[in-house]
């Protein structure tokens, strides 16, 4: 039976003949397999990607054991989900992140300013989001390792210049993704399609909207809609940051609940955040993992009929409820 495999595979095929790096072959197999059609007559070539896969997956671990320092291109997620910043040079990445988290970024007029990812944590309403800034790219300068930063992320926002060649960089950072496997789309984290490796949730910025005198954000909606939502922002005058922290709540999918002890109040400072459709198993899971067995029962203050209601374990919870657990 013939293969007949699609343009995407061959294309994905020839990105592995082309990679200069196990990272990329990685990508380009994962790609391929994505790709293939799934029937009798591929599957020695399905079984030999997963070899292939597998065998460098495995080379991959190695050389990371071996290595002697930690990866600078590796970021471990902190907060309630974490974002990181992509695109050209001098569309305001590192502006964003010093205005939204107040981190010690180095912003200059300067192109490559960034080298390595730099994190930092953009809090409102109790609510932690880590934003991370990333060295630039372009379709002819990608650094080595950036990809496995966005691979890890939560959320993707590309970052374009609303007053200069906003179009332009929107596609080419968007190319950059696509042609390593990667593409976005403006939906919840938990929507099931995401479990595709092939597929983020994302966003456009367009930044300096201030300045946008000839429409030009306005434009970029038409242009991706309805796949991905294009926000117009300002780090000079605050603009728009609030309805972006807002849409990546929305998009991180997650809710605040918090503790009570018997007979005591509530500590309404620090809430647990859990993803949406979480019950109270899973916030004691959250506070100790060894609660969830020693747990009778608990009360409920918020969306519960009354206050103080004592709920089944498999109860959803909902954001801003306030649970007391009883052992």
């Amino acid at each position: 039976m013939p293969a007949n495999v699609t343009p995407e595979y061959e294309k994905a095929e020839q990105r592995y003949r082309e990679a200069t790096t196990d990272a990329e072959r990685i990508a380009a197999l994962e790609q391929m397999l994505a790709t293939i059609p799934k029937h009798k007559g591929t599957e020695k070539m399905q079984a030999d990607i997963k070899r292939r896969l597998s065998q460098l997956r495995k080379e991959q671990q190695k050389t990371k054991r071996a290595s002697k320092g930690p990866d600078p291109f590796h970021i471990p997620k902190s907060g309630a989900g974490q974002v990181v910043l992509i695109g050209p040079p001098n569309t305001g990445k590192s502006s964003i992140l010093a205005v939204a988290t107040h981190a010690p970024v180095k912003v200059a007029e300067y192109p490559f300013t960034t080298t390595i990812p730099q994190p930092g944590i953009w809090e409102k309403e109790k609510i932690p989001i880590e934003l991370v800034d990333t060295p630039a790219i372009t379709i002819d300068r990608v650094p080595t390792g950036i990809m496995g930063t966005i691979r890890n992320s939560d959320i993707v926002c590309v970052v374009v210049d609303a007053c200069a060649e906003t179009v332009e960089q929107a596609e080419s950072t968007l190319s950059v993704l696509s042609e390593r496997g990667l593409s976005l789309r403006t939906v919840p984290i938990n929507v099931r399609s995401l479990t595709e490796s092939t597929l983020k949730s994302g966003l456009i910025l367009a930044n300096k909207s201030d300045l946008d005198r000839e429409g030009t954000i306005v434009a970029l909606r038409e242009l991706y809609a309805p796949g991905i939502d294009v926000l117009g922002i300002s780090t000079k005058t605050g603009d728009g940051l609030d309805a972006l922290f807002q849409r990546l709540w929305s998009l991180l999918a997650v809710i605040r609940v918090y503790a009570k002890q018997p007979s005591k109040p509530p500590d309404m400072q620090k809430p647990f955040i859990l993803p949406a459709g979480s019950t109270v198993v899973d916030l004691a899971r959250k506070i100790h993992r060894d609660l969830p067995d020693r747990m009778k029962y608990a009360r409920l203050w918020g969306h519960a009929c009354f206050a103080g209601q004592q709920v089944h374990s498999s109860e959803p919870l909902q954001d801003g409820d306030v649970v007391e657990i009883h052992e």
